[in-house]
């Protein structure tokens, strides 16, 4: 896999993630809807810096292992794989709608972005995904590690604006239509999870190939 399919395929992955609805995202639409679209996006702007800040510690830690203990990365790839199967599962097998994600407290629009930080770095489903899927996009193969962290966070902050900010923008109409389309939602969650465990096939296969 070159450098170019390895972000493409995280970048899947990354957009799949953010849009099943959950703490983050019901976040940013509360927040819109009760003190407008300014609060709305500094909820977002909260939330990217949450998540600039897991890709970076993802990075480093990376970064030290690849450097320190370079024969733990392979194990690390498989028991992320295996991470990964097992976030795919529990999509694919989910329900997820908006209805069930429950209430939040809004805030000012400053408040709302450090909210929004606090918010995503407590959001169970992005350590789910900063720990179990981000280290197996960050290979020495393709050059300095914090290098590649920086892209990688690069990408997920602006997934996460273009996500989030979109629905800020959107406002009611973006509620309306993820309370009003349970079956969508639930069909992305489920989609969303079978791109993992095919990614997880896809990692699985190229840490054996990678052995032979």
């Amino acid at each position: 896999m070159t450098y170019t399919q390895n972000l493409w395929l995280y970048f899947t992955l990354l957009f799949g993630i953010i849009l099943v609805p959950g703490m983050d995202m019901f976040f940013v639409l509360a927040n819109t809807l009760t003190n407008g679209r300014r609060a709305g996006l500094a909820a977002t702007a909260g939330i990217m810096l949450g998540g600039a800040v897991h890709c970076a510690y993802v990075a480093l830690g990376i970064g030290l292992v690849a450097e320190w203990l370079p024969f733990v990365l392979r194990p690390i790839l498989f028991a992320g794989a295996a991470y990964m199967a097992w976030i795919g599962v529990t999509l694919v097998r989910s329900t997820i709608t908006v209805d069930t994600i429950g209430s939040v407290d809004t805030r000012s629009a400053s408040r709302a972005f450090r909210q929004g930080f606090t918010t995503c770095m407590l959001n169970p489903k992005a350590y789910l995904f900063t720990l179990s899927v981000t280290p197996q996009f960050l290979k020495p193969e393709y050059g300095p590690i914090l290098q590649q962290g920086l892209v990688i966070g690069l990408m997920t902050v602006l997934t996460q604006f273009l996500i989030y900010g979109g629905l800020a923008v959107a406002a009611g109409g973006g509620r309306d239509f993820l309370l009003g389309n349970p079956r969508t939602t639930i069909f992305i969650g489920r989609a969303a999870g079978a791109i993992f465990v095919l990614a997880a096939c896809v990692t699985v296969w190229e840490g054996l190939f990678a052995t032979l």
